[in-house]
């Protein structure tokens, strides 16, 4: 799975709307949109809160790895 499916799935999963994780990643709604439908490319800051936030490793949101494991803890 791709990671633009990956973070459209986790958002949805979470009954959040694209507006809610665009304010959280300080972008308009159109460009979260545009992240989720691959049409623009998700920076990496982006993705680390998006990790954090769901509390997956960056290797299942990129798509890297199908497995589940928690954020690693600090």
């Amino acid at each position: 799975m791709k990671y633009n499916q990956r973070i459209r799935h986790l958002r949805e999963d979470h009954d959040l709307t694209q507006q809610r994780i665009a304010d959280m990643l300080h972008v308009g709604q159109r460009t979260y949109a545009d992240y989720e439908s691959g049409k623009t490319r998700i920076p990496i800051d982006s993705i680390l809160i998006l990790a954090k936030f769901y509390n997956v490793s960056v290797d299942y949101i990129t798509g890297a790895s199908d497995v589940i494991r928690p954020y690693p803890e600090q």
